[in-house]
């Protein structure tokens, strides 16, 4: 049997994963830290304490930080693949917490690749060679984010397929919303966003995740692993964290709906933004450690949905009505649109997603029935307009 680690395991993708993982036939080890941020305050999370539910599914569970060497040593023991999630989540928190972001993503991805070193380290005398003692993990796939383009591709009217620049406060002040054509000025329209793309990270969140699949990549390049990384795209679904304010877009604007509260609404709503399925998202993770090819993959549907839209489709099946927030606020570091190509994905780890949006988002609503109500907070907005960030 297979033995799979997951480090943040028990995290919204981590457990749909270790039990999709398990259901398959591999030993599922997970290793998270359970920060009160995203599980609640002694580690609970929204379903059981401590990851008790994956137990029970057949997954072992070993609590503790993925940058200690004691906890990686014991969770790495006779592990042939390993799925890296473990991450502080959140674009805009990264911006005022920078040091955090950077020692949680960089410098635990770091931690674990040096703690595969001795397995991949090659020992011998006189000429003879072999491996050092330990097993030799066959596969690694990280989690990285489609924050790492910034704005995605663009297409000018006139001048054709453009790379958009990053949108100055000053125009955002003056609300105009859309990213310009650098060589004309009109307004651009959003495109599908290939992974050839060149990197445009504009958020310290961004810049550890493209730092995070960098490292991956070149330990696997170096010590002949399959790695891939998987750019996630809005993943939404039953898991998510309802009380953690930087959690994603349709759990916070569900939990708003579910208690009667507006729906915060950034710039005019019409920013188009890619949503996929925590399943898909657990299934490609699947696919990818079952492939043993390296890459990056766009993970998304590849059916793009404004802002706006999603919190209509929201409201009516949650079937609360939809009160917007005041419109025109905006966040330093947004990005306008960014839509996914998702034909690489399809052809090399034949990932294509598989659960429609209305379901997907009526799956939610059933879950959230079943919840204790969350009362959602403000603390996102209000500290990002402390620092100058929001508008």
């Amino acid at each position: 049997m297979e033995r799979i680690l997951i480090t943040g395991g028990a995290g919204f993708i981590g457990s749909h994963l270790a039990e999709r993982l398990v259901a398959a036939g591999y030993a599922v080890r997970v290793v998270d830290a359970f920060v009160p941020q995203v599980h609640g305050e002694g580690g609970c999370s929204v379903r059981e304490p401590r990851g008790a539910w994956l137990e029970r599914a057949g997954a072992e569970v070993m609590v503790g930080d993925v940058r200690s060497p004691e906890v990686l040593r014991r969770a790495l023991r006779d592990v042939q693949g390993v799925v890296h999630l473990a991450a502080a989540v959140g674009v805009g928190q990264s911006m005022y917490r920078i040091a955090d972001y950077a020692a949680v993503n960089m410098q635990g991805t770091a931690a674990l690749l040096q703690a595969l070193l001795p397995a991949q380290r090659v020992a011998g005398k006189g000429g003879r060679r072999g491996r050092e003692p330990g097993v030799r993990v066959r596969r690694l796939v990280v989690a990285s984010s489609m924050s790492v383009y910034g704005e995605g591709a663009g297409h000018c009217p006139a001048c054709g397929p453009v790379t958009v620049a990053a949108r100055k406060r000053e125009q955002l002040e003056h609300g105009d919303w859309e990213p310009k054509c650098p060589h004309c000025g009109v307004a651009t329209e959003p495109a599908p966003t290939r992974e050839d793309k060149a990197a445009d990270p504009r958020s310290i969140y961004a810049i550890s995740k493209l730092a995070q699949e960098q490292m991956v990549r070149c330990f696997g390049q170096a010590y002949g692993v399959p790695a891939v990384a998987l750019r996630f795209f809005n993943v939404y679904g039953p898991g998510q964290a309802l009380g953690n304010p930087y959690t994603g877009v349709a759990a916070l604007f569900s939990a708003r709906l579910r208690a009667g509260e507006p729906v915060p609404i950034f710039e005019d709503g019409r920013q188009q933004r890619d949503f996929i399925n925590v399943r898909d998202a657990a299934r490609a993770c699947h696919l990818a450690l079952q492939s043993g090819i390296s890459g990056t993959f766009n993970i998304a549907s590849g059916e793009p949905v404004t802002i706006a839209a999603l919190a209509e489709e929201l409201a009516a099946t949650v079937g609360r009505p939809l009160r917007k927030d005041r419109g025109g606020a905006f966040r330093i570091g947004d990005v306008r649109h960014c839509l996914a190509d998702t034909a690489a994905a399809a052809g090399q780890l034949g990932f294509r997603a598989e659960v429609p949006r209305r379901q997907g988002l009526g799956e939610l609503a059933e879950w959230l029935e079943r919840q204790p109500e969350v009362r959602p907070v403000q603390t996102a907005r209000e500290e990002l307009r402390a620092f100058g960030l929001g508008g």
